[in-house]
């Protein structure tokens, strides 16, 4: 039976999505680690591949551990069904290819992540579908992107990788005006239990479940939630096609991770808390971006759309790239890596790393300096990430004077 979503989220990290009627009373969700399902007769395996009876026949085309966590991240965001995709961008590409032919045109936000740039930019325009990248804080810049043929309208909040914040509510309604347009939504930093995209008007939200919906860095995964006849869709075209689905192993560590998902954001985001007004205060840093500053544009949508600032944190370095890059190579603690969302602080030069694909010119628009940084505040002590940045910022920037912000 599924799950209802009279749940709270907490229990739904838990509890969400359809239970497994598993023979020999396993408490946690077997992991069906095969590539195929048996068939108890020829007659049985001719009315699965035909659409006539359900049940399982390859995992490419389903796999019981893999159904138990696309329900359950479909629960969490309020969503009728889910799909698992092998990657986060396998989940992009497979959102938004199963509803796109030639001809078609797609709006996408001017900040996004990297790859997703690159697959819109770069490979779109090689099959003859069109992007056209918008500042999507400016509603009048949104509305006149629109095109007859427009069916996609793509984005994150908040964007990768300054933590730009969009007004979902603002974007849904002038979706709704273009009935042929499905509004796809990134909430990889969020997380379904500090945003929840579906209930402001996005048809399809996608998440690399590599991050936070794992949370331990030991899988490469993406999720997709959405309408039941979305959903088929998807599965039954890009994903089942062009083969990018989620391994029954990678699905099984995702759902263990998924069990401490709210215990894990509460603690990532005090401690994002903390760092961010360290940084704020310290000589040499120029602008911090969070969203939990009452100055950060759109912070008002705390509250309203988002229940927390999240755990992302970018600044800004008065002198540079040299500067960011001995600011990372001091780190001792703090690990230099990509991604987020792990237990471990992860930081990165996103000019020259995540969003590397973008040209100087995009980067610019986009606001992406060489002396930007960003942080994914782990689950250490938050002295000790205070700590080792402080320890680092002073011997890069020379500014041993500078006051460490305690807890």
């Amino acid at each position: 039976m599924a799950k209802g979503s009279s749940m709270h989220q907490d229990t739904l990290v838990i509890h969400g999505g359809e239970y497994i009627q598993e023979p020999y009373g396993s408490l946690t969700t077997p992991l069906y680690q095969t590539s195929t399902f048996v068939f108890p007769d020829a007659e049985t395996g001719g009315r699965r591949f035909a659409g006539e009876e359900s049940g399982y026949m390859y995992s490419r085309l389903g796999n019981p551990t893999v159904n138990q966590l696309e329900s359950r991240v479909a629960a969490l965001e309020g969503m009728e069904a889910g799909a698992a995709a092998a990657t986060g961008m396998g989940a992009v590409s497979a959102a938004t290819l199963a509803f796109l032919k030639a001809g078609d045109h797609v709006i996408a936000s001017d900040c996004i992540y990297g790859c997703s740039f690159a697959l819109f930019s770069h490979l779109f325009e090689r099959f003859g579908i069109h992007v056209d990248f918008v500042d999507m804080t400016d509603q009048h810049a949104l509305e006149s992107a629109f095109r007859d043929n427009t069916k996609i309208v793509f984005l994150e909040t908040p964007a990768n990788p300054h933590l730009r914040l969009i007004d979902l509510t603002m974007v849904g309604d002038v979706c709704r005006s273009h009935p042929q347009v499905r509004m796809v939504v990134d909430n990889t930093f969020m997380t379904p239990l500090l945003q929840r995209p579906g209930e402001f008007g996005a048809h399809i939200v996608v998440h690399s479940a590599t991050k936070y919906l794992n949370g331990h860095g030991d899988v490469v995964a993406g999720v997709i939630t959405g309408s039941a006849e979305d959903i088929h869709l998807i599965k039954m075209t890009t994903l089942k096609d062009m083969g990018a689905t989620m391994s029954p192993h990678d699905a099984w560590l995702i759902i263990r991770g998924l069990k401490t998902l709210s215990v894990r954001m509460e603690k990532h985001c005090e401690n994002a808390r903390h760092v961010a007004n360290f940084l704020r205060d310290y000589p040499g840093v120029s602008q911090v971006f969070y969203p939990g500053f009452n100055d950060h544009p759109g912070h008002e949508l705390i509250g309203r759309q988002m229940k927390s600032a999240g755990a992302v944190i970018a600044f800004e370095l008065d002198a540079g790239y040299n500067a960011a890059v001995q600011v990372l190579n001091k780190l001792e603690m703090i690990r230099v890596a990509v991604s987020l969302g792990d237990a471990e602080s992860l930081i990165q030069h996103p000019a020259s790393m995540t969003h590397s694909p973008l040209s100087p010119d995009a980067r610019a628009r986009a606001g992406i300096t060489d002396g930007l940084i960003r942080i994914s505040v782990g689950l250490e002590h938050v002295d000790d990430i205070i700590a080792d940045l402080q320890q680092s910022l002073d011997r890069a920037l020379n500014a041993p004077h500078a006051k460490l912000t305690a807890v």
